[in-house]
């Protein structure tokens, strides 16, 4: 719990969805947050007596929530929005690698500010980014990215991604945008030293965090995953995404991708699969009995026509579920709030129908499911006493959304609500819909400069 001598913020007449275990929910409440934490969160108003409240906040008209968490990621591509736009995944990937292998230092981080600063102003307070594309002499890219998000003030959990299968090897990538299976495990070691912070109220964590089966060798998923668990950090990769997928990896290693991530040790309570679109019932029993979390993302999944995912059976099976954008090449608006309601339209139109998933559920998946999946439920996910002050208020009373009686249904099925204010904790780092931490459209002229340079480089190249 915070100090008492702590500064306080005081919320007051909002309602608010906790999302805590219980799905405690207040028509008219309040928040009191103590430094970085939470101290209390209620019915009425918050206690009289309080020291040390520099600011008090009429909410009314509001709903308080959780910050938004995001579960997967390609930061770098908010440079290649809107191309290939009507491939699927393969077509995709054969069309771009030659663009994304030409990425330097600066266009990492100038795409990492555009990524973080759509999310951050749309609700997310916890972000990731699985980077992966590192060509030879491109300088820090890892350590660029991570200066953005430290700017940008979100809670950030960076997947260094690696790739050691190219062209040359039956993979996709070119033969100089890889790296040897010794240099990607050591530069991969040395990030997680320089970056990772294990503490509870962790603003950059690090996760290990090989490209996918058909861009890695199975030497470099088996010591990856010895490697994260030497170091005590999570794993993540991409699986199940399509059904070329699929056939890949039983052409390649006889078997399907789940069985192959349980043959390499990619499965268990550390790791995080983004997609996992194509589930039969024994995988997704698999990731139930081994608590493998899946990063959902609807979205992408719907862009690159790769499917729909079981998420209501994943649910239901016991799977943590969270949500995320996913690359802005395959995701041109880059927002995770709008996912909460594509991934309860889309699931819809699956075989579970109008049963597959309600405006509860899909908050959840967006907060407290993301959580889960980035192995920090403990400490963020859903408005409770003694967690990290990460906190959101979307306004309620506009036009959008002011007919709708329930506040949540109104956030999930209604059109994208307006963040009046979103803090990480307890650092308010948006207002009124604005970003307080950068500026908004120097960042959009950077992230335009860099895409018609890279797109120069690419053209040259």
């Amino acid at each position: 719990m915070a100090p008492s001598a702590a500064q306080r913020i005081v919320i007051d007449n909002c309602a608010i969805a906790t999302v805590d275990a219980d799905d405690t929910e207040y028509a008219f409440g309040h928040l009191v947050l103590a430094g970085n934490r939470i101290e209390s969160v209620g019915a009425g108003k918050a206690p009289d007596g309080l020291q040390n409240v520099v600011r008090r906040i009429d909410a009314s008209g509001h709903l308080a929530t959780p910050g938004l968490v995001n579960t997967h990621h390609h930061f770098y591509q908010w440079i290649t929005r809107g191309l290939a736009t009507d491939h699927n995944l393969f077509d995709w990937l054969v069309a771009l690698y030659p663009t994304w292998a030409r990425i330097d230092e600066q266009m990492c981080y100038s795409a990492a500010q555009g990524s973080l600063a759509m999310m951050a102003r749309g609700g997310v307070t916890t972000a990731m980014d699985h980077h992966y594309v590192f060509p030879h002499g491109c300088g820090d890219l890892s350590g660029a990215i991570i200066k953005a998000a430290a700017e940008m003030g979100v809670r950030f959990t960076l997947a260094r991604g690696s790739m050691d299968r190219s062209v040359k090897d039956g993979g996709l990538p070119p033969d100089f945008a890889v790296e040897t299976l010794e240099g990607a495990l050591t530069a991969t070691e040395d990030t997680v030293d320089k970056h990772h912070d294990a503490s509870f109220d962790a603003m950059t964590q690090v996760a290990v965090a090989p490209c996918s089966p058909f861009s890695v060798s199975t030497e470099l998923m088996r010591e990856g995953a010895e490697l994260a668990r030497r170091l005590g950090v999570r794993l993540h990769t991409h699986g199940s995404e399509t059904v070329e997928e699929e056939k890949f990896c039983h052409e390649l290693f006889g078997m399907g991708p789940t069985d192959y991530f349980e043959s390499t040790g990619w499965l268990g309570e550390d790791v995080w699969m983004a997609h996992c679109v194509h589930m039969t019932d024994s995988d997704i029993a698999a990731f139930a009995r081994t608590k493998t979390g899946v990063a959902h993302c609807p979205s992408s999944n719907a862009r690159l026509a790769a499917g729909i995912a079981r998420v209501p059976d994943l649910l239901a099976s016991g799977v943590p579920v969270g949500l995320g954008v996913d690359g802005t090449a395959s995701n041109e608006s880059g927002e995770l709030h709008t996912e909460l309601r594509n991934a309860l339209l889309i699931n819809r139109l699956g075989a579970h129908r109008e049963a597959a998933l309600n405006a509860r559920q899909a908050l959840r998946l967006g907060t407290h499911g993301g959580a889960q999946v980035l192995g920090r439920a403990d400490q963020i996910g859903s408005l409770e006493a003694g967690k990290l002050a990460d906190v959101v208020l979307w306004r309620m009373d506009t036009l959008a959304h002011a007919s709708i009686a329930d506040p949540v249904t109104a956030l999930v099925f209604g059109a994208a609500a307006p963040v009046t204010a979103s803090f990480v904790n307890g650092r308010q780092i948006v207002e009124d819909g604005r970003l307080l931490t950068v500026d908004e459209d120097a960042v959009a002229r950077s992230t335009r400069e860099e895409a018609q340079r890279l797109a120069r480089i690419s053209t040259q190249g």
